[in-house]
Formats: structure tokens, C-alpha cells, sequence
């Protein structure tokens, strides 16, 4: 079981709890539901500052697109809570309708609950990665783009999946580990002049909803990044 932070940042005013609000507990729980709804969703926290390590320092953003036999839902509820309270998400129907909402901080424990109807997907909870901070390379080195990079992050439990991405490279999945070596030339480069580049990690944990239909999943990740001063390469 992962642990649970205890941290309580403020919430955004748009995103807050009332009366009622609970903590959901820890560790993954399928949930319920009436196995009439797709529903895939993702939890998304980034940091407020490059290289956070503090729960409180980051910032959760919510999607989740809902859907009955291939057409997207767009009345009901769609709710998710933390241990700093619930969020009802809003609607945003760019896109064919996806239900979107942010809450400061990261919890690292998320449930979803969805309900439209006499339809519903109930108790989906997801115990999260811990938020994890780059050890190596220090925020604001200067590397070597012909050379491969050494890198290395700090973090608890290991997570699902995790991802490592520069400005020039795309999202390159990786085992959590806690240590990588990025390939040469994996960053973005000049032959005459420093180049600044930002890398990426992304950390996550993934359940299937039981009481949904296929290719249904409720998502936590959390992502963290640190600047880089890239040398000149002189080729």
C-alpha cells in the first residue's frame, strides 16, 4: 500500500469541497458500478515551481470523458475526491464533452464517481505514485548533448509506469528505477551557442473500473521537470 499524504493545501475556489467531504482511503478499489459507462479519466498533477517535492507544491488537474454506447455523456455528476475534499467537475464541451476541474496539491490518492441517470461508476480509487524530485542533474546544470546523461530521481514506492521526455525527444517510457541513462543526443542542442532544455518525468498508476464497460480506466499521475543549460556542441 502506498502511503497517503497528509498535507492540506488551500483548494481553488472553484474546486473546493463542502460540507460532507472525506478522505477516500488508501490503496486502489475497482469500485462498483451498473457496467453501462466507459469512462476514462486522468488525474494530472505538475508542479508549481521545476524540481517541487512537497505535496502542497503541486497543482491536480482532472479529465474525464464519459461515454454509453459510444456517445459521449454530458448531464450527471462527475466527482473526485481527495483527502483535501471533493471536486465536482464541470463540463467543458469542446471536444464532445469533457469533464474537467483542478484542486491545489497533490494527495497522491484520488476516487472517481460518476452518475448520469439510472447509470453509474462508484468508488474507483487510485493510489497514486508519490511525488518524486530530480537528484541528477541538478536544476540548471550544463550538460553535454554528445554525451549520455545520467539521471536520477528520488521517490518511495515504485510506480506503474514512468515516462522521461525532453524538448527533443518524445515520451520515452522507462522502468521507475530511480536512475536512467539518457541516450546522446536526447537533448536539445547548438553547434555555436548554450541551448536551454527542460526534462520531464512522469510517474503513474492505473486502474480498470469494474463497473464499467471496455477500455474503461481511472488514472493518477505526477509530473516533474528541471531546466537544463545545454553546452555548445561544437560540431
Amino acid at each position: 500500500m502506498r502511503l497517503v499524504s497528509f498535507a492540506l493545501p488551500v483548494l481553488l475556489a472553484a474546486a473546493c469541497g463542502g460540507d460532507g467531504d472525506f478522505n477516500p482511503g488508501a490503496g486502489d478499489d475497482l469500485g462498483t458500478g451498473t457496467a453501462t459507462l466507459q469512462v476514462r479519466g486522468t488525474a494530472h498533477a505538475q508542479p508549481v515551481f521545476p524540481n517541487a517535492s512537497a505535496g502542497a507544491d503541486f497543482l491536480t488537474s482532472f479529465e474525464v470523458a464519459v461515454e454509453k454506447a459510444g456517445v459521449r455523456i454530458i448531464t450527471g455528476t462527475v466527482t473526485i475526491t481527495s483527502a483535501s475534499g471533493a471536486v465536482p467537475l464541470t463540463l467543458d464541451t469542446r471536444n464532445g464533452g469533457i469533464w474537467i476541474g483542478q484542486q491545489n496539491g497533490y494527495n497522491q490518492v484520488y476516487q472517481l464517481d460518476v452518475a448520469s441517470g439510472t447509470d453509474s461508476v462508484d468508488g474507483v480509487r487510485v493510489d497514486g505514485p508519490d511525488a518524486h524530485s530530480f537528484t541528477a542533474p541538478l536544476p540548471g546544470a550544463t550538460v553535454n548533448a554528445t554525451m549520455p546523461l545520467a539521471i536520477a530521481w528520488k521517490r518511495g514506492d515504485t510506480a506503474d509506469r514512468a515516462i522521461v521526455k525532453t524538448k527533443e525527444t518524445n515520451d520515452t517510457d522507462i522502468s521507475d528505477t530511480g536512475s536512467y541513462s539518457l541516450p546522446a543526443g536526447s537533448l536539445k542542442s547548438k553547434p555555436d551557442a548554450a541551448e536551454s532544455e527542460e526534462l520531464r518525468l512522469t510517474r503513474l498508476s492505473v486502474v480498470v473500473p469494474a463497473g464499467a464497460t471496455a477500455g474503461s480506466t481511472w488514472t493518477v499521475e505526477v509530473r516533474n521537470q528541471i531546466d537544463l543549460v545545454v553546452a555548445p556542441t561544437g560540431l
